[in-house]
Order: structure tokens, then sequence, then C-alpha cells
């Protein structure tokens, strides 16, 4: 299954939820923001949302600093 992820093309070995994508790309729910086709995705649907073939992610990750 292909995947568009923040602009690059990835291939997914297996059906996927959003948590466990950002799970195998080491990144904490908690910290990042998801949006699935052009839509914001709550994140307590994370775990509930599978991703599917062609779809879009884009994954905003915040840095803290000063």
């Amino acid at each position: 299954m292909k995947i568009r992820i923040n602009g690059e093309i990835k291939v997914l070995d297996q059906p996927m939820t959003v948590e466990s994508l950002l799970s195998r790309l080491s990144l904490k729910r908690e910290a990042v923001v998801c949006e699935l086709n052009r839509l914001v995705v709550d994140k307590n649907s994370y775990s509930q949302i599978y991703l599917n073939d062609n779809d879009n992610l884009e994954i905003v990750h915040f840095v803290g600093g000063g």
C-alpha cells in the first residue's frame, strides 16, 4: 500500500492505524498533529483510523525551544 507522508511516498507492508504509523516513526501522539486527506484528525481517533492506499498524511511535529 502506498501513502504520501509529508509529501513523500512511502510503501506500507501492512494496513495500519495512524497511531501505529506514528509508533513506527518513533513519534509521540502528544507531540504531533495529523492531517489525513486535508482533514485534521482528533488525537483520540488515531488508534481507530486506518490508513488506505493513496492517502495523504501530513504530520506536524512540535519542537520546543526559545
